[in-house]
């Protein structure tokens, strides 16, 4: 199971963006890699084209670049602090929960 789902709440703990706070938007399992919404920005300079109407695109934009998923750690929702994660069996199915306040995800 994994650590980090998509639309979870993150902290990130280590690394140039120590301390910022957001939404996982995508994870790379393979990678072992996750993309978090306003951490990472990476400036991305892109040339500049003229397309078939002549209007011209390019210049510089801001991206989020993947962070390792071991960088960061989850948000518990009822008790609001960063936590590791926990599984418990309930009814067959497997549930994370909260280490700190034993809140299920």
């Amino acid at each position: 199971m994994q650590r980090v789902k998509r639309n979870d709440n993150v902290k990130v703990i280590s690394g140039k963006d120590a301390g910022k706070e957001g939404r996982v938007i995508r994870v790379y399992p393979k990678a072992g890699k996750v993309l978090v919404e306003g951490v990472n920005v990476a400036t991305k300079h892109s040339r500049v084209t003229t397309t078939r109407r002549g209007a011209r695109e390019g210049g510089i934009t801001h991206v989020e670049k993947p962070l390792q998923a071991s960088n960061v750690m989850p948000v518990c929702p009822s008790c609001d602090l960063p936590t590791r994660v926990g599984s418990k069996v309930v009814d067959g199915q497997r549930h994370r929960h909260c280490r700190k306040c034993d809140a299920e995800f």
